[in-house]
């Protein structure tokens, strides 16, 4: 293969990287319902987001080795995992190296989660919230395609989904947040009474 070959591949699975990150935070706030979303239960979810994850995981993997034998884009092992210090638009690569550090801390926690606790992993794991933006940032000032109309709008796109679900995971028809609101009430609360009539 030559320069351009890898240059292409690592091209092309980035923007896939992309959509499948987006996708497996979608399904990750999707799966943290306590209801049944679109007929599934929350186990299914999460089977999907896990298996969204561990794509979005192989294709960052492979666009990044696919870039590691582009000589255009003179990425080093050491970019891999330290920011800031390539040689191709170093501010915007060192954001994507940022991003690959978050997820192999998200990927590693995961795979140790019976080891390290519940609480240890959901701490890293809010690091997603991070991750994602990064990426997205780093496809916006690092992507080659970053000014033509259809990556502009498949950002766009991304971008819309993931603020759609957030807000709607701290709203109050969140299942999860609104439960804990209703914990935090005292027990004769009349509002708490309602909310969990209106459950029934």
């Amino acid at each position: 293969m030559s320069s351009e070959d890898f240059w292409a591949a690592g091209r092309g699975f980035g923007v896939v990287a992309l959509v499948m990150l987006t996708l497996s935070v979608v399904l990750g706030v999707v799966a943290r319902s306590g209801r049944p979303v679109l007929g599934m239960e929350r186990f299914a979810w999460q089977r999907i987001h896990r298996d969204a994850a561990l794509t979005a995981t192989g294709l960052v993997t492979i666009h990044v080795t696919s870039l590691l034998f582009d000589s255009y884009a003179r990425l080093r092992l050491i970019d891999l995992v330290m920011p800031m210090i390539g040689a191709y638009k170093p501010f915007w690569q060192g954001l994507g190296t940022l991003a690959v550090d978050i997820l192999i801390a998200v990927v590693l926690t995961a795979l140790t989660r019976g080891w390290i606790g519940q609480r240890a992993f959901h701490v890293v794991h809010w690091a997603t919230y991070a991750l994602w933006p990064i990426s997205v940032l780093h496809g916006l000032g690092n992507g080659t395609d970053a000014g033509e109309g259809w990556f502009i709008g498949l950002t766009i796109a991304c971008c819309v989904a993931v603020v759609a679900v957030v807000a709607w995971r701290v709203g109050g028809r969140f299942e999860e947040t609104a439960s804990r609101r209703r914990q935090a009430m005292p027990a004769g609360d009349p509002r708490r009474l309602v909310r969990e009539r209106s459950r029934g």
